[in-house]
């Protein structure tokens, strides 16, 4: 049985070596040098540390049997980022809990309806899959190529 819930201070390097790993495996080989970089200095700037200590940046996990198994972040009360669930975990439904659970908090929270991600090429089906629709054509920016997309509760 999978377990989403609010990571703890102490569970943040676990969720960003997941997103790490995950990364590495499934999209590092379409980015350029400089995308991957930048990928890296995104999960480990103190910056974002910061903002999860602080409560500005959200993120939930996913356990099974107490073992983390992917994650997710959502700032902004309503943006969507750094979706990883491990390899050996996909295709059960554990990213799409994730988005939900995130979603449910942010709204219940903030009474947000409206959500943006920016998915990668390798993400974009599933968000479509999810009700996700694209706001613009793929964007290419330091070295990262994504598309920007919505996804609205009525």
């Amino acid at each position: 049985m999978v377990e989403i819930r609010q990571i703890k201070r102490e569970e943040f390097d676990q969720a960003m070596a997941i997103a790490w790993k995950t990364f590495l495996e499934f999209e590092a080989d379409i980015y350029t040098k400089e995308g991957v970089k930048s990928f890296y200095d995104f999960i480990y700037d103190p910056l974002l540390e910061k903002m999860f200590l602080l409560g500005s940046y959200l993120i939930f996990g996913a356990f099974i049997d107490e073992k983390m198994v992917g994650m997710a972040g959502i700032r902004n009360q309503n943006h969507l980022s750094l979706l990883f669930v491990e390899k050996e975990y996909h295709k059960m439904g554990i990213g799409s809990a994730l988005v939900s659970s995130a979603f449910q908090y942010s709204f219940q929270k903030y009474k947000e309806r409206n959500y943006t991600v920016n998915a990668s090429p390798y993400a974009v089906e599933f968000y479509h899959k999810m009700g996700f629709v694209d706001v613009s054509k793929e964007i290419f920016k330091d070295g990262i190529t994504y598309t920007p997309m919505k996804y609205g509760i009525r």
